[in-house]
Order: structure tokens, then sequence, then C-alpha cells
């Protein structure tokens, strides 16, 4: 009896278990009719028990013809455990994917296959989810394996310096004098050649003092006619030359309590040099054809790519006002003065120029920008950025290629001979680290090349602005 009761309440556990379990478990006997299925398999396929028991699988949306139920029969007999994933179709239509667990069990000389199907959908999705994860990293990969050399860089001080784009000591140097003399009214005189940004420099002190709220007027000395140039710099009066029907606001008058920029202002014919020395001393002008004193509260700025010292040694520039002018100059540096600033500077054409056609542009070879870094660049930043202007237009690809569209072979003899050490030092481990291909250390490593540690040739590396220039990838000591 005490027997009896025991495998009562053995059945009743295993029962209990069964109904239980999150798992639908299903039931088929050997006329492939559903015997029996827990409340699982029911939740699962939306049905009632009774719904369920006496039918066979395709009835039920499981999507096995008789072929299909012999096959998996024949594999249980064999094998005796089988798993595999299906999706079945619910009482209300939807695609559920299971993964699937059969069994072979023979009760009372009946043979039974016992089927635990477990709902996978979520499974699915991580699945899925890790699939695209492990995709964009493959992506991701392929790209910084590419001899891209984009950086996503600018340079910007304290203050927002938008257009000036530059990691090098020249240039900071520079950046930083704008940001000493912006917060003052001194006048400055922004040396440099043709091309390398003077106007740039101009407007980043206008912008950051304490007169950006007021305009920045330019004036262009070296594109204004000489018999015209004193109208536009001090207006005039109606009637005071031949077409002048009314009366014409001059650029000093336009600027007064902001900036004027004075470009070229080497080109400015000597008769005009002493009005203008006369606005620089006392704020004091006359109208081409006035008879009152006009004042202005102005802040002068002026540019030029002459050589003002030589020009006043020969008397066609007036010392008085080169010294007017001098108070505070800023000597812009020539693009082949900071050419670890090229990267930067092509990056940021090309996504300006490619943004403008709308063109996706990604990468540009070790080849090219070894082209561009090598250039003398007569025409300076102005020559850079037609240049890379003219090969974005014409890029149909991803990769920018660089065309032989230069004023000459990319430097003589004599100009490479005239490069300063750092220069050389800097173009010397370029080109070995192009040859081992950015191997710093190790057996024909560029540090063994050279000869020196390779602790010293990354910390020379970091002095010269030496980086393998990828996005977000920096040097490797054992790659």
């Amino acid at each position: 009896m005490e027997i009896s009761k025991a495998l009562e309440r053995t059945m009743l556990l295993s029962h209990f278990t069964i109904e239980k379990d999150p798992d639908a478990i299903l039931w088929i006997d050997s006329e492939d009719t559903l015997h029996r299925v827990n409340e699982a398999a029911c939740r699962m396929l939306g049905y009632a028990p009774e719904e369920m028991v006496g039918k066979k699988p395709p009835e039920l949306g499981f999507g096995l013809d008789p072929a299909s139920v012999e096959e998996l029969r024949e594999n249980l007999r064999q094998h005796g455990i089988i798993r595999f994933e299906r999706t079945i179709e619910t009482r209300d239509g939807r695609q559920l994917p299971v993964e699937v667990t059969g069994s072979l069990v023979k009760f009372e000389n009946q043979e039974y296959f016992c089927w635990f199907a477990r709902d996978i959908t979520e499974r699915r999705k991580a699945d899925a989810a890790l699939k695209q994860a492990f995709h964009e990293i493959e992506q991701l990969k392929n790209r910084l394996q590419e001899e891209n050399v984009y950086l996503q860089q600018e340079i910007k001080l304290t203050h927002n310096f938008e257009a000036i784009i530059g990691k090098s000591q020249r240039i900071q140097e520079v950046l930083h004098a704008v940001e000493h003399v912006a917060e003052t009214d001194a006048t400055v005189l922004i040396l440099g050649e043709t091309g390398t940004g003077k106007e740039l420099i101009a407007r980043a002190i206008h912008n950051i003092s304490m007169r950006h709220d007021r305009p920045l007027v330019k004036v262009n000395c070296a594109a204004l006619p000489a018999t015209l140039i004193e109208s536009e710099l001090f207006g005039h009066e109606k009637g005071a030359f031949t077409g002048a029907l009314k009366s014409k606001v001059g650029r000093f008058e336009l600027a007064n309590g902001g900036t004027i920029f004075l470009d070229e202002i080497g080109e400015l014919p000597v008769e005009m040099q002493v009005k203008l020395l006369r606005v620089i001393q006392s704020g004091e002008f006359d109208r081409l054809g006035g008879t009152q004193t006009l004042h202005t509260d102005v802040r002068i700025i002026a540019a030029t790519n002459r050589n003002l010292e030589k020009a006043v040694a020969e008397k066609t520039f007036r010392e008085d006002l080169f010294y007017r002018l001098n108070v505070f100059p800023i000597q812009v540096p020539p693009l082949r003065e900071r050419r670890e600033d090229i990267p930067l500077l092509v990056d940021y054409f090309v996504r300006e120029y490619a943004k403008k056609i709308g063109r996706e542009i990604n990468v540009i070879s070790r080849s090219a920008l070894s082209t561009l870094e090598n250039y003398s660049w007569p025409g300076n930043i102005r020559e850079l950025e037609n240049i890379i202007e003219r090969s974005v237009i014409l890029c149909r690809g991803h990769q920018l290629e660089i065309g032989n569209w230069f004023h000459g072979e990319s430097q003589t003899e004599e100009e490479k001979q005239l490069r300063t050490l750092t220069e050389l030092e800097r173009a010397h481990i370029l080109k070995v680290l192009d040859f081992t291909h950015w191997r710093v250390s190790g057996p024909d490593g560029a540090a063994q090349i050279l000869g020196i540690n390779p602790q010293t040739l990354v910390s020379r590396m970091k002095k010269l602005g030496i980086e393998r220039v990828s996005r977000g990838q920096h040097v490797d000591e054992n790659h």
C-alpha cells in the first residue's frame, strides 16, 4: 500500500513537472497522432488540449508532410535523440521559430516520439544583432586596412578659428599671436606669401576682438584703380568728379566702430599713403570733393606679400607709414614650412567640396598624400585648395585621385637642399615607415633601419607630428 502511494506521488510529481515545464512538450504515437501535450504547448500554439490531442502535426501548423515525418522517425530510430530548428505557425497565424529536441520512447509495447519545442524568437534576434555587429566590425577592419589617411582634426585654440586648419608649431604660434593681439586695438601687419591665408587671420582677429559685433570691411588695394582708390577709401561728395552723381560713403566710414582690412597694402600708390597715414595717426579724413573733416574709429589690419622694408629702401613705400602699420607684425608661414598640416587641410577641403557636390570620398592613398606633402606649393593653401577641388570634381569613387596638375616637379633639388633639418628628418622617417609598412620595432622595423631605439623613434615621431593617419588609429610599436 505504501509503495502504491509513493508511486502515485511520483507520478503526480512527474505530471506536475511536465505541465509546468516552460518548453512545449508533445507526444506522438506510432500513428503520427498527437497523444498528449502540456500546458506550454497549448500556450505556444494557441489551442486547447482537446483541440490538439488526436490531431496530426501538419494539421496544427507544424508544416510537416508525411515524408518529412517518416524521415524524422527514421532519424530518431537511428540516433535516439535529434535536434533541429524550424518555423511553425500558431493558431493566430504568427510564424514562430522553435528549437526542437526529439527522442524515441517505448511504453507498453507502444512507440512514442517525444518532442520538446522551445521558442527561440529572442535568441534569433540576439543572433541577428550579433551578426550585424560582426559585420560592422569587419567593415571597420577593412576600412582601417585601406590606405586611408584622413584626419578628422581641426586646430582650435581658446577661441573659434573656424577655417584655420593646422596643428604645426608654426601655425599654433600664429594663432597664439592672434589671441594676444585680438583683445587690443593695436594695428596689425600680416605678412606672408600669396595664398597663405592672411585674410583668414585678419577675420580671426576681428571675430574674437571687442569689435566683433561691428563690421569687418575689406579693401583690396591691388584691385582698385589708382583713380578710384581715394573715393573707395574715403568716399566722395556729389559732383566731386565726372560721374559722381551722388555722394558716396567710403570704406573707412563703413568700418566705423569695427575693423578695416587693407589687403595688399604694399600696392597702395604713394600719394594715397600720405592720406592713409593721416587716418592712422588722427582718425581724420576728408571725402573727395568735400570741405568737412570726418572722424572714424577703426581698428586697422593690413596685409601684404611684399617685402615692405625693401620697398621702403627703394622709396616705393613710406617709411613713416611702414612703422605705423608694423606695430604688431604676424608672419604667416608658407605651406612648405608647415607640411604636417597638409593632411588636415586635405581632409578639410575634401569634406567641404565633396559635400557641395553630394559625393562621399573617404580614402586618399599614402602615395597621393606623399605627392601633396613633397610638392613645394608656390601658391600655398590657395593652390592646394584648387587642386583638391579639381580632384573632388573628377573623382568617381570613394578614393581621391590626384592628377598631374602641379607647376613643375614636386621639388627641385635646390629646393630640397633649402629645406630645414627638421623637414628633412621628417621626410626621411616617413619614407622609412612607408617602406616598412609602418612597422616601428622588431626585425626589419623602421627603428632598426634608422639605427635608433624604437622608443626614441616613437618620441621623434610624436615631436614631428608623424602618425599613421587612419581615423581612430595611433602608432603601435609592434606593428
